[in-house]
């Protein structure tokens, strides 16, 4: 008897690394399967000599700026894109370039023009925001990730990074939670986030776009927060400095992964660079601490001790938070690219207050008017 023939495309879906882990024979094999059926040799990685022309979505946002600047000091033409003008703080010599992923037909018409060859894509509308607005989240986060990968598709685009979150794990996981666990988010900005990851394993699978994802814990920066649930955490810096005090929007004992913008950044970029055969998926934890809501502000009064920082939950949020996970294993992303922190706690304090004061005097720019970006 013979056996029976495989579909098109049924070798690709054989080989998949997102899910679960895959052995380097397999993704060397669907490597070679992906660069024949693009008829071309393999693209140079990010980390390569070669330079590259890269596209940045939601450039404003949160994280979009620290990336630029990482990305055009290792020697990238980079283009920044997002609803927004460009910020006043973004390099005067970067091009930007007005792109809302929810119009396919704009996105399409800025590939064929720019043609880039990677895609950091960022542009999303988060958490809290996400939950006052979820139609918008779903069309932002959802449709524009589904309206991006169509366009690398597309264009030839051989690498899409995207950010990915926390929030896509749901209540009653056992901590540290791991990347491979069921993922059953409470939040339109979880839920959207999950099908992104989801999307990008089939347009790697099925097209050979080398999609590759972090899921960030709570970002904190010398930026104006956007929107997200774990904003708490900067804005005790920020507030703490302009006003001298801060009420959180949750318990004292909240405790959910937290990481300072540069370790963040760095890992996007590291795993960019990374040779994809050392990959056993497409989407990884990064974590870095994990502290109490009551540690972040012990750190930041002793540092500022003339600050005041009081707790006033709110429900919505406090909610939110509490779906989350207080500890992430992140042995994979270790294991297989090299990923580790540099900041704790402490640190990250001692490097962030300069940074936020700096940021308070160039800008009075209201907090509740500032654009969502990519974090938690």
């Amino acid at each position: 008897m013979k056996p029976r023939a495989r579909p098109p495309g049924a070798d690709v879906g054989d080989l998949s690394c997102g899910a679960g882990e895959a052995s380097p024979r397999r993704l060397r094999a669907l490597a070679a399967i992906r660069d024949d059926a693009r008829g071309r040799a393999p693209r140079a990685a990010l980390g390569g000599a070669q330079r590259m022309k890269i596209l940045v979505t939601g450039a404003g946002g949160q994280v979009g700026l620290d990336l630029i600047r990482r990305l055009r000091e290792r020697g990238h033409e980079v283009h920044g894109s997002d609803l927004l003008e460009r910020p006043k703080a973004a390099p005067r010599d970067l091009p930007w370039h007005r792109l809302d992923v929810t119009d396919a037909a704009m996105i399409d018409a800025r590939f064929a023009e720019l043609r880039p060859q990677a895609v950091f894509h960022l542009a999303a509308l988060l958490s809290a925001r996400g939950e006052t607005r979820p139609q918008l989240a779903y069309a932002v986060n959802q449709t524009g990730t589904f309206n991006v990968l169509e366009a690398c598709r597309n264009h030839g685009v051989g690498q899409l990074v995207f950010t990915s979150t926390i929030a896509v794990f749901g209540p009653g996981l056992p901590s540290p939670v791991a990347d491979a666990v069921p993922l059953l988010p409470t939040t339109m900005y979880g839920i959207t986030k999950v099908a992104g990851e989801l999307l990008g394993d089939y347009y790697f699978r099925r097209y050979g776009v080398d999609f590759r994802a972090v899921r960030f814990p709570g970002l904190i920066s010398a930026t104006l927060p956007g929107g997200g649930t774990s904003d708490y955490a900067p804005l005790m810096y920020i507030e703490g400095l302009r006003n001298g005090r801060y009420e959180a929007f949750c318990r004292p004992d909240t405790r959910i992964p937290m990481m300072y913008m540069p370790d963040g950044i760095r890992a996007l970029v590291d795993l960019a660079a990374a040779p994809r055969e050392r990959l056993s998926r497409s989407v990884y934890n990064i974590a870095a601490f994990s502290p109490t809501a009551q540690e972040i502000a012990d750190s930041v009064t002793r540092a500022l001790p003339e600050v005041s920082i009081t707790f006033a939950p709110d429900p919505r949020r406090q909610a939110i938070l509490d779906s989350w996970p207080d500890a992430i294993d992140d042995a994979l992303a270790r294991r297989d690219w090299g990923w580790a922190p540099e900041y704790d706690l402490d640190q990250m304090t001692t490097a962030l207050i300069p940074e936020v004061r700096a940021l308070l005097q160039a800008t009075d720019t209201d907090v509740d008017e500032t654009p969502a970006g990519a974090a938690s």
